[in-house]
């Protein structure tokens, strides 16, 4: 008998919404900081969107506002008619898309204000951590509900990929978000230097991972079929690329961490891992492209399947250079440099936008009843944004080889051939230029996308309950070994398929986490490493306030030409007070791991106020108001006490004079800077800057180049 029921359109529709919109604000703020590192005045002076606080702001619009919206849209619309039911709960539905959108809002306030964990993909504070983890427990309760009311036994393979998403995701933001709150909005990470970076990007990885892969590889096994009217190519390709990727991909982290002070058994586990995943990761792309075999003239006509197409290209040439950046010798050139933007960009351009766009464009006119308003408009937006991904990603490809290539290119004489840092930056401004073309030719094609669904949406009507009728679910389960496809039968129970899932992923956490916590012999201690003074901790939260991380890393890895140009190479047992670490991802400027000692007061000061008098063509933003503001002193107390907590030695008491101390050492370098004829009362945040900067390196006795 036919039960009939109604799908729940208007929270897909809202979704939609939410995509085009956060998507627009999102990359209009990734053109502002691509036009910084041509212009750094493009902050307009402002504090507030300076590169290194509005980057995070960027990225995290892009991933969580533009991409998370459009994972739930496809999800709630997808799952549904897979499920041949409503979703569980409209008040959960509603709690979920609102209290989403609230997140994003709270980020896009506080990241700018200089609020920020510093943990890339993961710089949000933890109210914030904690709202995510509501919103997330939202969605999985409709989700498992609606699986549980379900009309169709079999759950399809888009399923088990949402499944994935949600329990793994889970785990990376629970185990990434251990933090000590200090204040509303300032919190220490329990981890400290070398473990808390490689829980980091064990998390870093797996995000990429389980929120901008394999969600949208569910949403592929769905649309793709649905839009070329064709079958998914092969049922047991499927099964192997879901459970091979979601083992494969978990382990693979560490490949961020190559050469650094992480153990090196831990390095080697990444590196094999990310040589494997090459093999699920194609297989999805070729499970994806042969299901269009026989649709390929319709390819030709249609531009919504252009977009299909590119886009699992994208995610195929990503997920094969991914894996080419894990061989140290490549990693060893491309590290740190605009190599890794262009990939990035390659997977989040490519794969991430050209689905999102090809769904939003097949599925808006399905809820409102009405054609596309202009096919021609959409056939404009897939030509220009393909010509956008290319001036993006050539340029920075071009960019990130010159740097690798520039930085450790010696003369005959066995001299750094670019010894100044800024010569190798300057040599690749044009192609930054190049790139913010790039990024403008794709919001171009975004904001025309936007006209076009806006005018399908005015042309017809939405649809928020669509009506449907299926068959009532039979009770008749097929017992246990009565079905030969062992597989057959765990994709009629959620509940098993999720605790395998769970297994799987945790099997490689479990594996590399737990040693490096465990066993203490795997960073080494060294005695002469001393806590921060309180002047200097809070210098280095400033550090963190400012985004200093976005363009300095603090690693010098064991290379000759490294070594020769920043100093001592780091050792592990140098960040055991960190909390948290800040070895950064990219080098737009030097590294500042050796910085102490290097310049003068003097010299920083004058770098904060105009880096160009000290640099002269640097891209680096003048931080002014670091000399007008003060620093505020009445967090002392409660830092110290915190980071106590958190095993740094500091006497028991202490935080009743750490003022004291921070006062004494503050008027000290007030002093040396007014020995140089510059007049600065001690109270002010850039004294605590210097501070920490006069600090960096120097507990251990190391050959410190002055270059």
């Amino acid at each position: 008998m036919l039960e009939k029921f109604h799908y729940d359109n208007k929270t897909v529709r809202n979704f939609g919404i939410a995509t085009l919109i956060w998507g627009i604000v999102g990359m209009t703020v990734g053109l502002l900081v691509a036009m910084q590192l041509v212009k750094p005045g493009m902050n307009m002076g402002n504090q507030f969107t300076t590169f290194g606080r509005v980057r995070p702001l960027h990225t995290n619009a892009v991933i969580f506002a533009f991409v998370g919206n459009g994972i739930f849209m496809g999800v709630y619309y997808s799952l549904q008619r897979l499920l041949k039911a409503r979703m569980y709960s409209d008040a959960l539905s509603k709690i979920h898309f609102w209290g989403w959108q609230l997140i994003i809002v709270a980020a896009a306030i506080t990241l700018p204000l200089g609020l920020t964990t510093s943990h890339e993909y993961a710089e949000l504070e933890w109210p914030i951590d904690i709202a995510i983890t509501l919103i997330w427990v939202v969605f999985g309760i409709n989700m498992f509900g609606t699986i549980f009311k379900r009309r169709e036994r079999h759950l399809y393979v888009a399923i088990w990929f949402y499944i994935a998403t949600f329990v793994t995701v889970a785990v990376l933001h629970i185990v990434n978000s251990f933090e000590l709150p200090v204040s509303a909005f300032k919190s220490y990470y329990w981890y400290a230097g070398v473990q808390d970076a490689l829980v980091q990007w064990w998390y870093g990885h797996n995000a990429v991972a389980f929120f901008l892969t394999t969600p949208y590889l569910g949403m592929m096994y769905y649309f793709l079929p649905k839009m070329a009217n064709r079958p998914v190519y092969s049922y047991k390709l499927s099964i192997l690329h879901f459970w091979s990727l979601i083992f494969i991909y978990i382990w693979a982290g560490p490949h961020h961490l190559l050469y650094t002070s992480l153990p090196s058994w831990a390095q080697s586990l990444g590196v094999a891992f990310s040589i494997m995943l090459i093999a699920p990761s194609w297989g999805g792309m070729i499970n994806g492209l042969l299901t269009l075999r026989g649709a390929w003239d319709k390819v030709r006509e249609d531009p919504i399947l252009k977009f299909m197409v590119v886009g699992v290209t994208a995610y195929g040439m990503a997920t094969f250079e991914g894996p080419m950046l894990a061989l140290k010798q490549i990693n060893a050139i491309a590290h740190y440099t605009d190599w890794i933007v262009a990939h990035v960009h390659v997977g989040a351009l490519g794969w991430n936008g050209f689905l999102t766009f090809a769904i939003l464009y097949w599925l808006i006119p399905r809820i409102y009843k009405t054609p596309l308003f202009s096919k021609k408009l959409a056939s404009f937006h897939f030509w220009i944004g393909t010509l956008g991904i290319l001036f993006y990603a050539v340029p920075m490809y071009w960019s990130g080889f010159t740097q690798g290539l520039m930085w450790k290119e010696f003369t005959a004489e066995g001299l750094l051939k670019y010894p100044n840092f800024l010569e190798t930056t300057l040599q690749v401004i044009p192609m930054h230029v190049l790139r913010a073309i790039g990024g403008t030719l794709y919001l171009t094609g975004v904001i025309t996308m936007a006209y076009n669904l806006v005018k399908t949406m005015q042309a017809g009507k939405l649809v928020a309950n669509e009506p449907a009728e299926a068959p009532a679910l039979s009770a008749d389960f097929v017992p246990r070994g009565h079905d030969k496809d062992t597989h057959r039968v765990l994709e009629r129970r959620p509940i098993q398929l999720m605790i395998v899932a769970l297994i799987v992923i945790l099997a490689g956490g479990m594996a590399e986490l737990m040693p490096t916590f465990m066993v203490s012999s795997n960073i080494p201690t060294i005695s002469s490493v001393k806590p921060y003074t309180p002047l200097e901790l809070q210098g280095r939260d400033l550090y963190i306030r400012e985004g200093c991380v976005g363009c300095h890393s603090q690693m010098i890895r064991p290379f000759r030409s490294e070594t020769e140009r920043y100093g001592e190479y780091s050792k592990g047992g140098e960040f055991v007070y960190d909390h948290p670490f800040l070895w950064g991802s990219k080098r737009t400027g030097p590294d500042l791991h050796r910085e102490g000692g290097k310049y003068s007061d003097a010299w920083h000061f004058n770098h904060l106020l105009d880096p160009r008098t000290m640099s002269p063509g640097s891209i680096m933003p003048a931080y002014d108001w670091l000399i007008t503001q003060r620093l505020d002193t009445a967090t002392t107390r409660s830092k110290i006490t915190a980071m106590r907590k958190l095993g740094v030695p500091y006497e028991k008491g202490y935080e009743n004079t750490a003022n004291a101390d921070l006062g004494r050492q503050s008027q000290s370098i007030a002093a040396s800077l007014a020995k140089d004829n510059i007049k600065i009362r001690s109270d002010r945040e850039i004294v605590a800057i210097i501070a920490y900067l006069q600090r960096l390196g120097v507990d251990i006795k190391a050959h410190n180049p002055t270059n």
